[in-house]
């Protein structure tokens, strides 16, 4: 086979994939990104790369419209949109690098913002990129500097602590891509709102842990605790059920970002599945999230005193996102996770954190002539 041949085969092959597509370009995917607490814009790669969507935060940070840059390449944004040292503009850095590309400003008249800047490019099924998702998240650190503000000396000799920030906020922005990802594959032709408002209160979880480094970017770990609970109120608001309680107690228990991230994400699971499954039929009920610490460690409990389920049925189902978080906290921060399920008396899941143990104590140099 020729090679303009081999060429146009893959494009029919990336054609012939329409549940990322649709998920993509569909209008409920679009109303879930425009309120996503991150600016997104999302960019076809196939004939040639333009931009199809632009989400409202993405067009206030860079102060283009979508109409502004719809159909055209990443050079649409504005010619202030650079490093700050005028040697690399954003569109070059989207183009040029995958993950987390860098800090970059944006000169809006008086005053510049400052964002940190991701760009994903998105696969089908097959392993053929087919969209990029970029991200820009504000700065909080960097706010309200004028141009020539001495304030950026200051900026300067902080930058070790802002990297270990961009860090933090990068692996959130991948967990979000990666959601997205594999949300979209599973799209059925008659898929209802509420895979996305699934994924929505993902994002939601991932968002209060962004705020939570942007509003205290000196701490170097993150209450548990007070997480779990920011993201047990914000689920209970969103799906909010006549007679549903919540029984909430909390320790303080400091934790990286990479143990709050799943962890987070867990309780949303579990609390979702709750509120929509476990009470069907009766009059209401009790859900419970217990963060608490004793000498052993910190137990986080999140139960329910509905149904049950099914069964046959288990959770996490293999294969599926609620499965890889798991994964990923028994993985990355040897969590213990065990699920229990009494038909008629509900479900109890169990992440335990163990302490980090002592450090044995150093050994007494021997005596002299010993």
């Amino acid at each position: 086979m020729a090679k303009d041949d081999q060429s146009m085969g893959s494009h029919e092959r990336l054609a012939d994939s329409p549940a990322l597509a649709d998920a993509l370009e569909g209008d409920r995917f679009k109303t879930f990104l425009d309120h996503i607490p991150f600016a997104v814009a999302v960019s076809e790669l196939h004939p040639c790369e333009r931009i199809t969507y632009a989400n409202p935060e993405f067009e206030r940070l860079t102060g283009r419209l979508l109409e502004e840059v719809e159909g055209k390449g990443w050079e649409a944004l504005p010619p202030s949109a650079g490093d700050g040292e005028g040697s690399e503009h954003l569109a070059a850095a989207i183009l040029a690098r995958d993950d987390y590309i860098g800090v970059f400003k944006i000169n809006r008249g008086e005053s510049l913002l400052t964002v940190d800047a991701w760009s994903n490019v998105i696969s089908d099924e097959e392993g053929n990129p087919m969209f990029r998702l970029v991200s820009l998240a504000e700065n909080a650190d960097h706010q309200d500097i004028t141009l020539g503000d001495e304030r950026r000396k200051k900026i300067l000799a902080d930058e070790t602590l802002l990297r270990e920030l961009q860090h933090r906020v990068k692996n959130n922005l991948q967990m979000i891509t990666a959601l997205i990802r594999v949300e979209a594959r599973n799209i059925p032709d008659k898929a209802t709102i509420e895979r996305f408002d699934r994924l929505a209160g993902r994002v939601e979880a991932l968002g209060l842990l962004y705020r939570s480094l942007s509003d205290q970017p000196a701490e170097q770990s993150i209450d548990l605790g007070i997480y779990l609970s920011q993201v047990a109120t914000a689920v209970m608001a969103a799906h909010s059920v006549e007679g549903i309680h919540l029984n909430l107690q909390i320790d303080t228990w400091p934790v990286s970002v990479d143990v709050a991230m799943p962890a987070g994400l867990v309780v949303n699971e579990v609390l979702t599945n709750s509120l929509k499954h476990a009470f069907t039929g009766s009059a209401g009920g009790t859900i419970t999230l217990h963060s608490l610490v004793d000498d052993e460690g910190c137990h986080v409990v999140i139960s329910d005193d509905g149904t049950g389920l099914r069964d046959g049925a288990q959770w996490p189902v293999r294969g599926k996102m609620a499965a890889l978080i798991v994964q990923s906290l028994r993985a990355n921060a040897k969590t213990r996770v065990d699920v229990e399920s009494v038909p008629g008396k509900g479900v109890r899941v169990t992440m335990f954190f163990a302490r980090p143990k002592a450090p044995e104590a150093a050994k007494a140099p021997e005596a002299p002539g010993a």
